[in-house]
């Protein structure tokens, strides 16, 4: 195993308190189901790299086999991230739970082919925030890195630009990854779910349940590894 350690923010799927954009059309309890799935393929993906693991949970979550678990800390979402890249050592590959469609050989290959001339990977999300954060160094400039993702305001249209600038007038190199879109409301649901395969807990959730909301390929009877 490597020195990466990749690192999941991780939410307790507590009804009303999780995806609450998807209601309606979904009942809360359905939403939580919704986010839980995500959570599972994110899970998923991430088993799959040779790296360290680590969940940064807010709430509470059973142990799963191969991560190590850790709680957030108090505070609003930047504070959290801040927080959580400061504990863990090593080179770092942080992600949220809301890219179930999240390649595990990209992740992968971040991890194992970290170029000497990249200091910081950046994933920018089509809402304007970002989907991944990964930092070579633990500090930057003298300061802890926790402190280039402190203040910036999370869930915003420019949070993504706004972050990225920060790592570049810190004086990072930053390598920019491909644009991933988030699971926050029903038509971000829809355009992910068209990118899932069939060994993917949330395809397989709105395939049995959600068909009429949110057709998957196999619903529709077209090309998809659900079908």
């Amino acid at each position: 195993m490597n020195d990466v350690t990749v690192i999941i923010m991780a939410k307790e799927c507590v009804p009303g308190r999780v995806k609450t954009r998807l209601h309606p059309p979904f009942s809360l309890e359905d939403a939580a189901s919704i986010a839980r799935a995500a959570l599972d393929d994110t899970i998923a993906a991430v088993r799959e790299v040779d790296a360290g693991r680590v969940l940064c949970v807010q709430g509470e979550l059973a142990p799963v086999e191969g991560f190590d678990q850790v709680p957030q800390a108090a505070g609003d979402l930047d504070d959290r991230i801040a927080d959580v890249l400061d504990r863990v050592a090593g080179p770092v590959l942080l992600i949220g739970m809301d890219t179930p469609q999240v390649d595990p050989e990209l992740l992968g290959a971040l991890a194992h082919r970290w170029p000497l001339g990249v200091d910081a990977w950046f994933g920018p999300a089509a809402d304007g925030g970002f989907w991944l954060l990964g930092l070579r160094e633990a500090h930057v400039g003298g300061k802890p890195r926790g402190d280039l993702v402190r203040g910036v305001a999370m869930s915003q249209d420019d949070t993504g630009a706004v972050q990225r600038a920060r790592l570049v007038d810190a004086g990072l190199s930053v390598a920019d990854l491909p644009l991933l879109t988030d699971v926050d409301d029903l038509t971000s649901l829809r355009t992910v779910a068209a990118e899932l395969d069939g060994s993917s807990a949330l395809l397989r959730l709105l395939d049995a349940r959600h068909r009429d909301t949110v057709p998957t390929a196999s619903a529709l009877g077209s090309r998809g590894g659900a079908s």
